[in-house]
C-alpha cells in the first residue's frame, strides 16, 4: 500500500470526508490524531492539517509537533490548521464579530496561483469557524477571500505551504475537490493510482506473503464487508481459510439459513453454527447499549473459539474491519471521541492465541464494493444493506427478549421486502426497523390496545460517515405501515425517523 497522504485529525465531524475527496481522487491517505503523527515519515508525500472545535487562541489549542512536515512536506492547512499556521507564527487570529458558518463565495482570488486552477471568481465555500486570520504569519501571501473573510486562502512564501479557512471537502464548496486536486496532484504530484485493481493485487500478494501456509478462520456474516474479505482471503490462501457464520439470535428473519444457501457455489468453506438460544440467555436482563455489544463481542469470541478449536493448527483470524470501524475507534480529543465501540475492532483475549488479519482495515465501504466488483462477487450481494455487528439486539431498544426479537424480524421482513417490491431498495444505502421501549394505545376493531411502536430507518449515504434520511414516497410509507400494523402481532403505531447523521447516529443504539 502507498501511503501517499497523511490527514491530521483534530476533531473535526468533517475529517473524515476529507479522507472521502482524497480518495476520490485515486489517492491513498490515512488519518491520525494530530498527536499521534507517524514517526516514519518518509512514506508520505504531502500532509493535510484538519478543521477542529478548538480555538487556537484557548488554553486548550491542540499543538501539533510540525517540525519534521512543514516546510519539508507539501502541506495544505484547513480551517484550525489554517489558523494555527497564522497564529503561531507571526500573525494573528481574533474572535470574528460574527460566527462565521455556511457558505459564502470567493470575491477575490490571486492570478496564476496553481491552488485555484479551473476554479473562477464567486466560487462558492463552506465556513465553519468563530475565529479568523486578521494578519497572515510571516511571509504568508494572501490567495483568495470572501465578502466577510479576508483572508480566506494564503500560502507561505518559501515553502510548499497553503491554507484555507474554509472547508473544500464538503459538497457546498463546490469547486472543493478542484482544489483539493490541485494541491495534491498538480502541487504536490502525488500519483493517483489507488484504484480497485491496484488494491487487489497488492492485497493478494501481501495475504500471500503474510500467511504462507498458515490456516486461517474468518467469520462470515453474509453482508459485503466480510464476504469480500473472504474472496480475497480465498484467492491468496484457497482451502487454509476456513469460513464460520454464527446465528447469534439477532439476525433478519430467515437469514441464517439464507446467508449459507448464498454462499453456496462461490468456493468457499463455510460451516454455519446456531448459538441463538446462548447469545439470548446471555443478554437476557441487559438493557445498556454498550453493555450488549460488549456482551455480543464476547460471545461471539467465546463461541469462535470452541468452533476454531476444532480445526487444527488454525493461527490467524480474518475479520472485515472496515476504515469507518477504526476511526470511529479511535478516540480523539474533541467530537470525534469514540461514539460506540465495535466487537470487530482491536485485540483478541490472551486465551484465543490467535492472530489478526484484516484485508479491508484501510477501505471504505464504497471502496469494498467496488473491491468486490473487480474480485467478480455477485452484485446483489454487493448491494446488500449494511448491518450491524450485533445485529437486532441494538435495534431493540432495552432489554431483549425473544418474543422481541421475533417483533422485530417480523417488522424489518415487512419493510426490507417493501423496499424490493417497490424498487426503493438500491435507492437507499441502509434500512432497517427499531423497536421501541414504549406501549402506545391504539383501537383495532372496536376494542382499545396497548401495544408497540416500531420506528422505520432508511438513509442515504456515501460510506455511513454522514448520512442523509430518504425520503420515501408517502404512498409506500403508508402501505408499510398498514401491512406491519396488520401482520405482525403485537405492534400498533409505525413512525418514521427523518433524522440526519449528524447530529444523530444512524442505528439508534
Amino acid at each position: 500500500m502507498q501511503h501517499n497522504v497523511l490527514i491530521l485529525d483534530f476533531g473535526s465531524q468533517y475529517t473524515q470526508l476529507i479522507a472521502r475527496r482524497v480518495r476520490e481522487l485515486n489517492i491513498f491517505c490515512e488519518i491520525f490524531p494530530y498527536d499521534k503523527i507517524p514517526s516514519d515519515l518518509s512514506i508520505y508525500k504531502a500532509v493535510i492539517l484538519g478543521g477542529s472545535p478548538f480555538s487556537v487562541r484557548s488554553e486548550d489549542a491542540l499543538h501539533p509537533d510540525l517540525s519534521e512536515i512543514r516546510g519539508k512536506l507539501p502541506l495544505l492547512a484547513v480551517c484550525y490548521g489554517a489558523q494555527y499556521l497564522a497564529h503561531f507564527s507571526g500573525g494573528e487570529v481574533a474572535a470574528s464579530n460574527t460566527r462565521e458558518y455556511g457558505r459564502a463565495n470567493l470575491t477575490y482570488i490571486k492570478e496564476n496561483e496553481t491552488f485555484f486552477d479551473n476554479v473562477n471568481l464567486n466560487s462558492q465555500v463552506w465556513m465553519s469557524h468563530s475565529d479568523s486570520i486578521k494578519k497572515l504569519p510571516t511571509n504568508g501571501i494572501k490567495l483568495a477571500s470572501t465578502q466577510d473573510v479576508e483572508n480566506a486562502a494564503y500560502r507561505i512564501e518559501g515553502e510548499t505551504t497553503y491554507a484555507i479557512q474554509y472547508h473544500p471537502e464538503v459538497f457546498h464548496s463546490t469547486d472543493g475537490k478542484q482544489m483539493l486536486e490541485n494541491f495534491l496532484v498538480k502541487i504536490a504530484e502525488v500519483p493517483q493510482n489507488f484504484t480497485p485493481n491496484a488494491f487487489v493485487e497488492e492485497m493478494i500478494a501481501e495475504l500471500k506473503e503474510k500467511l504462507q501456509d498458515d490456516k486461517v478462520v474468518l467469520g462470515l456474516s453474509g453482508g459485503v464487508d466480510s464476504t469480500v474479505a473472504a474472496v480475497l482471503l480465498h484467492q491468496a490462501i484457497g482451502k487454509n481459510l476456513y469460513c464460520i457464520f454464527v446465528n447469534n439470535g439477532l439476525l433478519r428473519k430467515n437469514e441464517f439459513q439464507n446467508v449459507l444457501d448464498q454462499y453456496k457455489g462461490m468456493g468457499l468453506n463455510v460451516k454455519g453454527v446456531d448459538a441463538g438460544d446462548r447469545f439470548l440467555s446471555e443478554l437476557a436482563g441487559i438493557s445498556d447499549p454498550e453493555t450488549k455489544r460488549k456482551t455480543i463481542g464476547r460471545v461471539f469470541i467465546e463461541v469462535f473459539d470452541d468452533e476454531s478449536k476444532i480445526i487444527e493448527d488454525v493461527k490467524w483470524l480474518a475479520q472485515g474491519t472496515i476504515y469507518p470501524d477504526v476511526i470511529e475507534s479511535v478516540s480523539v480529543k474533541g467530537p470525534s471521541a469514540t461514539i460506540k465501540s465495535h466487537h470487530n475492532v482491536g485485540g483478541l483475549p490472551d486465551y484465543m492465541k490467535l492472530q489478526i488479519v484484516e484485508p479491508l482495515r484501510m477501505l471504505f465501504k464504497d471502496e469494498v464494493r467496488r473491491v468486490g466488483a473487480t474480485l467478480g462477487i455477485d452484485a446483489e450481494l454487493l448491494g446488500r444493506h449494511p448491518f450491524p455487528g450485533p445485529g437486532l439486539s441494538i435495534r431493540i431498544l432495552g432489554d431483549i427478549t425473544p418474543e422481541k426479537v421475533q417483533i422485530l424480524q417480523d417488522v424489518d421482513a415487512v419493510f426490507i421486502n417493501g423496499l424490493k417490491e417497490h424498487g426503493l431498495y438500491d435507492k437507499v444505502w441502509q434500512a432497517g426497523a427499531i423497536l421501541l421501549p414504549v406501549n402506545s394505545v391504539g383501537v383495532m376493531g372496536d376494542e382499545r390496545t396497548y401495544e408497540k411502536v416500531v420506528a422505520l430507518r432508511a438513509v442515504e449515504s456515501t460510506d455511513g460517515m454522514t448520512a442523509d434520511w430518504v425520503h420515501l414516497p408517502y404512498e409506500f410509507l403508508m402501505k408499510i405501515s398498514n401491512d406491519i400494523i396488520n401482520k405482525v402481532k403485537g405492534v400498533n403505531r409505525v413512525v418514521y425517523d427523518i433524522s440526519s447523521k449528524p447530529p444523530a447516529t444512524i442505528e439508534w443504539e
